[in-house]
């Protein structure tokens, strides 16, 4: 046998493309030769695996070996096509018969001695072979429980090459890796961190976060400095429900590819809490690279993204977060190809009202001029896309020290958890999973609204002088009101706590 072929997988995003790996030893000068788009990476994969060929006992015949990765108009990167270009290469010598190859998908990286390494991305290339009707995939041993995630697919983890030959010529017998989903999310517990019984005071701000988890509503917090903000976007986890099967494996897919999966946790079972510093640059925050990465904003998926001293973030890595915030995505364009990251994110967000953060109290030093240009970090495009805008007042000492038993997380918890209930019953086959994703079409559909309701929406517009992206999310969150309160149709009461929480922007940018 001169010739055998293999299939691998490249990452393009978060989704995985099937790659064919022929090799062919043929006559003439000995040589290695790799063709096929091929990034540095991947070129000197020849070395590696013909080191790691020679250290696991084998020696080849000298031969004009040809390797080619099709298609060859996709860019390959990374290390993860080691394994299958040693086993098409063997394959091609004779050391493994060609019909062992049928219906099996290789990934892993090669190590000098023959030792295969665990790579990056190994979750949306099991995921492809199984749509791809593949039967197998012989994948990294550090890599297996991430890939018997995927149901429908026999997933091989291997530790050596000599491993790979030793099954794929019937001399060795591998159990696959074996992982029960449903069951892990079913054990898993809510987020046990801050709990909002510890917070005194803030009754409007509690709420106003439980209506923003209630709908996955965006979120920002404003007041000076020891109000609690922080604190109660910290217990925030406490109160987001739990993750359905469907949204979990695409989170930990995100996870997968940004190489953030742990052998010993190949899932994610929580919704994500991120909380980046405000250093943070806004190719980290919203992905990019030379080899494209997810971002902050892609890896708080389905969960919340946290920016405290918002004005203190990098104005151009704010403003990066419009398009996110807007289509739930992000589109990163290269020479090698477009990539798409999805970022459906709740944005939860704190600052203060000035640089001495006490504005417009007695105590504020910041002139006029000052606190302008402190709040004019934040552009008005940002602020339409927040939904729930809520002022922090300064807690008193007798709220402090009132002894009160306040409401705890796990309490206000079931409340959003039944509203989710109600949001997932509504949009069921729609694609839609929250009140915050509804379009304008969606709008029409799923949030009707009675003559008073029209008329009160409609004197608010014209005092306030809202913009229509600004109409339609106070609508939006006026549903998920009424979702808390188990109402069928949205009533002015719902239209009129909606709008307050608009109220803290007109204050203080108005």
């Amino acid at each position: 046998m001169l010739f055998s072929i293999v299939q691998s997988a490249a990452i393009c995003g978060i989704k995985a493309e099937i790659i064919y790996v022929e090799a062919d030893a043929g006559d003439g000068l000995p040589m290695f030769l790799m063709v096929g788009y091929l990034s540095s990476q991947v070129k000197e994969a020849q070395e590696r695996v013909k080191t790691a060929m020679k250290n696991s006992g084998l020696r080849l015949q000298p031969r004009k070996v040809t390797v080619n990765l099709s298609p060859a108009d996709l860019r390959k990167d990374g290390s993860g096509y080691d394994l299958p270009i040693a086993v098409a290469v063997l394959a091609a010598y004779g050391y493994i018969p060609q019909e062992a190859l049928q219906d099996v998908l290789f990934a892993g990286e090669l190590s000098l001695n023959g030792e295969i390494r665990p790579i990056r991305g190994i979750l949306p290339m099991v995921r492809r072979a199984a749509r791809e009707g593949l039967k197998s995939c012989i994948i990294p041993k550090a890599n297996e429980r991430e890939g018997a995630v995927i149901e429908g697919i026999r997933v091989i983890g291997v530790s050596s090459l000599r491993e790979v030959i030793d099954y794929l010529n019937g001399v060795e017998d591998i159990i696959p890796a074996v992982f029960d989903m449903k069951a892990v999310l079913q054990n898993s517990k809510a987020d046990n961190g801050e709990d909002f019984k510890n917070i005194n005071g803030q009754e409007a701000v509690k709420r106003a976060a439980e209506v923003a988890v209630a709908g996955m509503h965006n979120l920002l917090l404003i007041g000076p400095p020891g109000a609690g903000k922080s604190m109660t976007a910290k217990c925030i986890p406490g109160i987001l429900p739990g993750l359905s099967l469907e949204e979990s494996l695409g989170i930990s897919e995100i996870y997968s590819v940004a190489g953030m999966l742990g052998e010993n946790e190949p899932l994610i079972k929580k919704r994500p809490f991120r909380a980046p510093h405000h250093t943070i640059s806004p190719q980290a925050l919203a992905g990019g690279g030379k080899i494209p990465r997810p971002g902050e904003v892609s890896l708080a998926h389905r969960g919340v993204l946290f920016l405290d001293e918002l004005p203190e973030f990098r104005r151009e890595a704010v403003e990066i977060l419009r398009q996110p915030m807007e289509e739930h995505q992000v589109c990163i364009s290269r020479m090698s190809g477009s990539f798409v990251y999805p970022a459906n994110t709740m944005l939860v967000a704190a600052m203060n009202p000035c640089r001495c953060g006490y504005y417009p109290d007695g105590r504020c030093t910041c002139t006029e001029a000052e606190v302008h240009h402190y709040l004019g970090k934040v552009s008005q495009p940002i602020l339409d896309r927040i939904d729930i805008s809520i002022e922090a007042p300064e807690i008193g000492y007798e709220q402090l020290v009132s002894g009160r038993e306040n409401e705890s997380s796990e309490s206000i918890r079931e409340r959003v958890v039944r509203a989710h209930e109600v949001q997932k019953r509504r949009y069921a086959g729609t694609g839609i999973h929250f009140n915050a994703d509804l379009s304008v079409e969606d709008i029409r559909k799923y949030c009707p609204l009675g003559k008073e309701e029209n008329q009160m929406l409609e004197s608010a517009f014209k005092k306030l002088r809202l913009s229509a992206r600004a109409y339609h999310r106070i609508i939006k969150v006026s549903r998920t009101i009424a979702d808390l309160e188990g109402s069928a149709g949205i009533r002015c009461s719902h239209i009129a706590e909606a709008i307050c929480y608009r109220a803290a922007e007109r204050k203080f940018w108005i």
